[in-house]
């Protein structure tokens, strides 16, 4: 099995609510993705197919979104922390200048 077929591990402690069988779609299954054509006298795809697809695609985009904002929403705290943190230090900085 090659690098591009392999499954990153999930990251643990994450608030997905999925079963353990559920495996997210990957880049390259989006892309390789083939519909059978339907069965004779009609053109094109399966429409149960190709929405089943789209529907799994949305969830995993949905999954993809939220942690993105939980990510940036870490991201916000810790920067309101060091700036408060950087704060505390100019004043303690400035009042033992001035103190001297």
């Amino acid at each position: 099995m090659n690098a591009r077929n392999q499954r990153p591990e999930p990251p643990s402690g994450g608030a997905t609510y999925r079963s353990a069988a559920y495996t997210g779609l990957l880049p390259w299954q989006v892309r390789e993705r083939r519909f059978p054509p339907t069965g004779l006298g009609r053109r094109g795809l399966n429409p149960d197919d190709v929405y089943a697809f789209l529907d799994r695609v949305a969830g995993d985009m949905a999954a993809v979104y939220t942690a993105l904002a939980e990510s940036r929403r870490e991201t916000a705290r810790i920067k309101a922390g060091l700036r408060r943190w950087q704060t505390d230090q100019a004043r303690a900085g400035n009042e033992r200048g001035q103190a001297r």
